[in-house]
């Protein structure tokens, strides 16, 4: 059965094929500041569902292990698409980007591997993966959008600070989450 909160996880990986189309469509079609904030818009909007249907789920009893499985595959293709547009475009850095996309699929193999012998519950999310998901949420729209914003500042700035902050949050995470699995890496059994 199709709950509301898994069709919002859905919702949030249709945008990925969205936002690569805007950013192919050539600027004759549509202006780089509209697909900007097209792209801005539409990241925020699959970002708030993120946290909205994590929620619903959870008030209203629908949660469900396809639904807890797709949720996070949801958030990293949305945020390694994203990485990869704005690295195509200049607004990241390679390292920052591949340090980002290798801790997703790092840590998304160690959680497999560790699910495997019975002990995910030893590598569950805690609040330092929750708080670099947070800042690579927050980073990621300052680098779609690329302009002045209420005529105050540039996001391009605080954008690039926090990626780079998003990035040292994620090899931290990584260590931490590395850490906590070391026994199983040289456990004989």
């Amino acid at each position: 059965m199709t709950t509301l909160p898994t069709l919002l996880t859905w919702l949030r990986i249709l945008v990925i094929p969205v936002l690569v189309v805007l950013y192919n469509v050539p600027e004759t079609t549509l202006s780089s500041y509209t697909r900007d904030i097209t792209a801005t818009v539409l990241f925020i909007a699959a970002a708030v569902t993120d946290w909205f249907d994590g929620w619903l789920a959870r008030k209203t009893g629908q949660t469900s292990s396809f639904g807890a499985f797709l949720d996070p595959v949801a958030d990293k293709l949305l945020v390694c698409a994203a990485l990869l547009l704005l690295l195509e475009l200049g607004r990241v850095g390679g390292l920052v980007a591949l340090i980002i996309i290798g801790r997703e699929i790092t840590i998304s193999a160690l959680r497999e591997w560790m699910a495997n012998l019975g002990k995910h519950a030893n590598i569950a999310v805690n609040w330092l993966g929750k708080l670099k998901t947070t800042v690579q949420l927050i980073a990621i729209p300052f680098l779609l959008y690329h302009e002045t914003l209420f005529g105050l500042f540039h996001t391009a700035a605080p954008g690039r600070l926090l990626i780079i902050l998003a990035a040292f949050l994620t090899v931290w995470s990584m260590a931490y989450y590395l850490w906590l699995a070391r026994h199983q890496f040289f456990d004989k059994a």
